[in-house]
């Protein structure tokens, strides 16, 4: 793949973008490389066309693995692994909410359940703070619930209902009608 102007702009942005999503900035360029790249790149050639160093290379590509944004493919006659992005817009977005969820959310809910427990049998914990405690836990559980619906459906019927916006609230009893 050519690196044009554009092609670099691209990657460095998508490595800023990265950082401010809380993503290593080498792990967002290399998973923009990737998924630009007509063809699968092996870690030596990641390495010299984003000038990363070799050992930042492999830990960058076993997190994109872990977080299942990189697959790996082997060729006939070539020891060596060669990587490649998920080129499927909407798969790849799925696979990061699930991902999210499963890192953030569901550790969160499962404090959020305990804190609100231990609270409810705590006499000194004010009044006000345990309802806000069951509040955070009703609105991330209710959170939740809504990814596993939203994860449910088929994906054209996902990409309608993204496509509607706010117009689905027009279903809705009791909304105006707009």
């Amino acid at each position: 793949m050519k690196m044009t102007p554009a092609v670099e702009r691209y990657i460095l942005h998508w490595g800023e973008m990265g950082t401010r999503w809380g993503v290593n900035r080498s792990v967002s360029q290399i998973h923009a490389l990737l998924y630009l790249s007509p063809k699968p790149l092996t870690a030596e050639e990641i390495s010299e066309t984003l000038g990363i160093a070799r050992s930042n290379v492999s830990t960058s590509l076993k997190e994109l693995l872990s977080w299942q944004l990189v697959r790996t493919e082997q060729k006939l006659g070539d020891r060596r692994d060669h990587f490649t992005a998920e080129k499927d817009l909407w798969t790849m977005l799925m696979t990061i909410v699930a991902e999210r969820k499963r890192r953030e959310i569901d550790p969160t809910l499962t404090v959020l359940r305990q804190t609100s427990l231990e609270a409810a049998d705590d006499s000194e914990t004010d009044a006000e703070v345990k309802a806000r405690m069951e509040d955070m836990l009703a609105f991330v559980d209710t959170l939740s619930d809504w990814y596993g619906q939203m994860n449910r459906l088929p994906k054209p019927t996902l990409v309608a209902l993204m496509k509607m916006g706010s117009k689905v609230a027009r279903f809705l009893p009791g909304s105006k009608k707009g």
